[in-house]
């Protein structure tokens, strides 16, 4: 009785996961009711990770509790020592963690391009760990990174747990990475709009009920465990003429230019910091003393930049000063990615494009004849149009503004440097912060669109393996004998040692003009494509090229030691292709 009573117990949430699972394949309903799920979820985590950020800083930067650390007019001298000394901890606990796990961590971004929405709790866990250590010591990086990564693998476990198809998972990610954002800000429309820009990569019907129910849920979670709701001050004029918007369009344009100088110096920095001679677990510590000595000028450059951004919009810095900050903050983001802390540049390119805003407002305004720039205004659109170039989403950062300030006139002008931010940097460059990081790794994605299928259409998959061989110095009436016209369509020709030797087109040996001597190398005379193969790790792409180069209908594929694995045909992997294609079709445009 006890066993029956075990396995009906073990059966029930089995029963109840098949349940939901179906249910789910045939309502859309289901699917949002699992969306906000995964938005309550990355809601909650998102304010556990600020408050653990944030008290860690006031335990070790002592400050009021209300306050934020980047706000500081001062950190006492022998406090900036914490920096330095979370860059050992961070070292430390990272060179421990690759001794026990040598997979790599993927972010939402990664997992829904290539590996269709599958995240890591176990490596997100980790990721958010570092994030933790990294901000809470001060350190000039964003806890964004970490919000999106645990919403993402919140809506990738539960997904996975209910064996989602391919593109509700991909959704789902993309719901739980949002809402965290959404959470973060309190903004659900920049949380859901983050998704279908930057994590999920498209805007469909399909999947704009899941998204923006997350992002409402997790803001709704976060309020009432006490997170804070970003404000800024926006009591300004409106914008009304067309001069103006053209002025916030070069402002856009002066925004693009810094993002890539800025992706590009995170790059070139990271690549100094490999050669120095010191241990990998050292280099966070090395960094940590480097942002010490910014941290004494000022606490602007530390953290984010939270505080630094609310309390500089409210003051007249004077344009000496504002490009010192620019120069003080891209340094210590700079210092603080390339020498290991982990974070994003989300909030650090929030800040850097209110200073940004306001510098370019001051140069306009000394210029006789433009028409004058509030600097407020200014500041909010560079910090919406320098978002846009780092991290991407235009309308992200333009209802991120909008969320913010409550102000539209400040949008449209948001809106319209966006856009021209976006345009720029993808015309000249071509990746958003998260997507050039992965270039840098060998990878060559440019956004979360869903690719990763195509990495699955290998020749190794695609092959007939059930291919018939035999050695080179078989007889032809032998050859005749076991293949008969019509038996065959090819067959694989193999050499002494089994190798791969060519393909020998049966009608051919069956040609009238051959006639068998008894000698051997008949059917090596008549092999085709004995140099044209296809290794089985080869994608859709690699092999399309192959066929176009051998200009054969028909490929074998061998392994590295020659070997034959099997043939494949041109017209089976065109088909293959264009089934993929129109299934990918159907999921973007919610058919499926």
């Amino acid at each position: 009785m006890v066993q029956v009573s075990t396995a009906r117990s073990v059966s029930l949430p089995l029963r109840g996961l098949a349940f939901v699972r179906r249910q789910i394949r045939s309502s859309e309903l289901w699917l949002i009711a699992v969306a906000v799920l995964a938005g309550a979820a990355a809601g909650g985590l998102a304010v556990v990770q600020a408050k653990l950020a944030h008290g860690l800083q006031i335990l070790l930067f002592a400050f009021d509790p209300d306050q934020r650390l980047s706000a500081q007019a001062a950190i006492t001298p022998w406090r900036v020592l914490f920096i330095p000394a979370g860059g050992l901890a961070l070292g430390l606990m990272t060179w421990a963690w690759s001794r026990w796990r040598t997979t790599r961590a993927v972010d939402p971004v990664e997992a829904n391009a290539l590996h269709g929405g599958a995240m890591s709790v176990r490596d997100s866990a980790f990721i958010c760990a570092q994030t933790l250590v990294s901000n809470g010591s001060g350190a000039s990086v964003g806890l964004e990174a970490a919000y999106a990564q645990a919403g993402g693998a919140a809506g990738s476990m539960i997904g996975r747990a209910l064996a989602l198809r391919r593109a509700d998972l991909r959704t789902l990610v993309g719901a739980g990475a949002g809402a965290a954002i959404a959470a973060a800000f309190g903004a659900p429309l920049t949380g859901a709009f983050y998704a279908f820009e930057i994590v999920i990569g498209a805007y469909t019907v399909a999947n704009i009920a899941p998204v923006a129910a997350a992002a409402l849920a997790a803001v709704l979670v976060a309020r009432s465990l006490g997170g804070d709701t970003y404000k800024l001050s926006s009591t300004v004029e409106a914008i009304q003429n067309w001069p103006v918007y053209g002025l916030y369009a070069l402002l856009g344009l002066a925004t693009a230019v810094f993002g890539v100088a800025l992706m590009r110096m995170v790059a070139t920095a990271e690549r100094w910091t490999v050669k120095l001679p010191v241990p990998l677990w050292l280099r966070p510590a090395l960094g940590g003393m480097l942002l010490a000595g910014i941290a004494l000028y000022t606490p602007q450059t530390l953290s984010a930049g939270h505080g630094a951004l609310a309390l500089d919009l409210e003051r007249d810095l004077g344009l000496k000063m504002l490009l010192l900050l620019i120069a003080m903050k891209a340094a210590a983001s700079i210092i603080s990615l390339s020498f290991g802390f982990r974070g994003g540049l989300f909030f650090a390119a929030l800040f850097l494009g209110a200073l940004e805003g306001q510098a370019f407002a001051e140069l306009i305004n000394l210029a006789p004849g433009l028409p004058h720039l509030n600097g407020t205004v200014a500041a909010l659109v560079g910090m919406g149009a320098l978002g846009v170039a780092i991290i991407g989403g235009p309308l992200t950062m333009s209802f991120l503004v909008l969320e913010t300030t409550g102000d539209f006139s400040v949008t449209a002008a948001t809106l319209v440097a966006s856009l021209i931010a976006s345009a720029v940097v993808r015309e000249t460059f071509g990746y958003s912060f998260s997507t050039w990081r992965l270039h840098l790794r060998g990878e060559t994605i440019r956004s979360a669109h869903d690719v990763g299928w195509i990495r699955t259409l290998t020749a190794g998959r695609m092959m007939r393996k059930d291919v018939p061989a035999v050695p080179t110095d078989t007889g032809l009436a032998e050859f005749r004998r076991r293949f008969p016209l019509g038996a065959a369509k090819r067959v694989v020709l193999t050499d002494a040692e089994g190798r791969y030797a060519g393909l020998a087109p049966v009608a051919a040996a069956w040609s009238a003009d051959l006639n068998d001597s008894g000698g051997e190398g008949e059917l090596a005379a008549l092999a085709v494509n004995a140099q044209a193969v296809l290794a089985p790790e080869m994608s859709i792409k690699e092999i399309m090229a192959a066929f176009d180069r051998a200009q054969s209908d028909e490929l074998a594929v061998v392994d590295a030691d020659g070997q034959v694995l099997g043939v494949l045909t041109e017209a089976y992997a065109t088909r293959r292709y264009a089934e993929e294609l129109e299934k990918a079709r159907r999921d973007l445009t919610g058919e499926a």
